[in-house]
């Protein structure tokens, strides 16, 4: 089940609100309801979920009592049961492959299916623990609220990634207001309109594009597709992620912003304070500053953010396509740190963001495309040594439609909304929270009126009704 489904919108949420805001039992209601809601997709794979989180609540009492005792060896322990766990269902196949590719050994081929949002609740379970050793959160006793914190059918499959002391008090006692309603009922049709409106539309470019053989591939078409993956991703995952957040206001809590406009970065490493800022976060608050940051010197600096891309990279998906779109992100962060973000920080702003972009767009085939050689293909052809001419009209794939959902896709890539709200001096209120576990502050956003979000939502339940392809991209992360 996704958001963006009518099941979704027109059945279990109903359903599921009516029964959260008319008992008291608020945590059981919602932890119900998380299961059902990824028992939907997932089967038998809720009962692995839950016994991950009886394990670590098990594994936080233990690490906060080894800490007392100076024991350092207990939190190693379930850290690497967790990323164990992880390990086995993403990557077993392409260890298993790549190790018999580098020593010519036959291995037997292994297709574990993967359990949906894994490599979130993964995260979320870690940072758990290492905030209980850090003594920044106190481990948690109730199952049911443990289990309602990591199974929240909100952010359970695709995030954004909640850390637990972010929303422990609200676990506790939350409380519903009319303001906290309406901000989510805004953020979710947002999100419903960036999803079907603008990644579903483009998505027909991009999913022709690249399933294009290599000999077809012309200047133009590559470009086209490429940048309609751009567009896709960003609206698809920004999209779910704002429909995440406005489920939390709906249910009394706030989660973390998980974007902020990347698209118009001067440099890559702002693109990267910009971009699934909640993973960004993770990683400089559990890797990264762990390493050392930028304590140790230039050379370990440029080392420690070479580490954090790779895994970066690895976390998004078990093939070396997604280890070269991370180390390529890595490698153009070095270069800034050695002296390019001061040539960015004096250039015109619109060449800092030709230049990201450019990075951003190369980056976003690497990760789209099946293989190095696919890739390559596609590359070749954007830098004019691909097909004389496309050898297909045009036309039959670009439709009116996709190319109206590139242009506003493009427009709305950048700041432009809240710039014509301020201009229409809409109100701001007080909505999610900045994703860093040391900032609490949220993050003032305008009230969009009715008017937009009507219409919006009306479009995007018909382009639903009349449309079976609906993935979410970022499930199969």
């Amino acid at each position: 089940m996704v958001f963006s489904s009518i099941t979704f919108i027109f059945y279990f949420l109903p359903l599921f609100l009516a029964f959260y805001y008319l008992t008291g039992i608020r945590n059981a209601i919602l932890l119900v309801g998380s299961a059902i809601f990824y028992t939907w997709g997932e089967g038998a794979f809720v009962a692995l979920l839950l016994a991950l989180v009886a394990i670590n609540l098990w594994g936080g009492l233990l690490v906060a009592d080894a800490k007392a005792k100076g024991r350092t060896w207990v939190l190693p322990i379930f850290i690497t049961f967790n990323l164990l766990v992880l390990g086995v269902f993403k990557y077993t196949s392409f260890f298993l492959s790549t190790f018999g590719s580098l020593t010519g050994v036959s291995v037997p081929k292994i297709d574990l299916p993967l359990p949906l949002g894994i490599s979130f609740f993964t995260f979320q379970l870690v940072s758990y623990l290492i905030d209980i050793n850090r003594g920044t959160t106190k481990p948690e006793r109730s199952y049911v609220r443990l289990a309602t914190y990591i199974m929240m059918f909100p952010h359970l499959v695709a995030g954004p990634i909640v850390r637990y002391s972010h929303i422990v008090e609200e676990l506790k006692r939350r409380y519903l207001t009319s303001e906290r309603i309406g901000l989510g009922i805004q953020y979710f049709i947002v999100g419903l309109c960036q999803k079907v409106m603008i990644a579903n539309t483009v998505a027909a470019a991009s999913d022709h594009v690249f399933s294009l053989p290599s000999g077809e591939l012309s200047l133009i078409t590559a470009w086209i597709g490429a940048s309609a993956y751009m567009l896709q991703i960003y609206f698809d995952f920004c999209g779910y992620s704002n429909m995440a957040i406005g489920l939390a206001f709906l249910l009394g809590f706030k989660f973390p912003r998980n974007f902020d406009y990347p698209y118009a970065s001067r440099s890559i490493t702002e693109f990267w304070r910009r971009w699934h800022m909640s993973l960004s976060f993770w990683f400089r608050d559990y890797v990264y500053i762990p390493l050392g940051g930028s304590r140790g010197g230039k050379m370990t600096t440029l080392r420690n953010l070479l580490i954090v891309f790779l895994l970066t990279g690895l976390w998004h998906g078990a093939a070396w396509t997604f280890i070269a779109w991370g180390l390529f992100h890595g490698c153009f962060l070095i270069l800034e740190r050695l002296g390019l973000d001061r040539v960015l920080a004096r250039a015109p702003i619109g060449v800092a963001r030709a230049y990201t972009l450019l990075v951003v767009l190369v980056g976003w085939v690497f990760f789209r495309a099946t293989d190095f050689q696919h890739a390559s293909a596609v590359l070749t052809a954007m830098a004019g040594f691909g097909a004389a001419a496309p050898s297909e009209l045009i036309r039959l794939w670009l439709t009116p439609e996709v190319s109206s959902a590139m242009v506003i896709g493009t427009v709305f890539s950048f700041p432009v909304l809240p710039w014509l709200m301020d201009r229409m001096r809409q109100p701001r209120v007080l909505g999610p929270q900045m994703p860093n576990g040391n900032d609490q502050g949220s993050i003032p956003v305008h009230v969009l009126p009715i008017p937009v979000l009507v219409p919006g939502m009306i479009m995007s339940i018909a382009l639903l009704a009349g449309n079976s392809l609906n993935p979410f991209l970022y499930f199969r992360f």
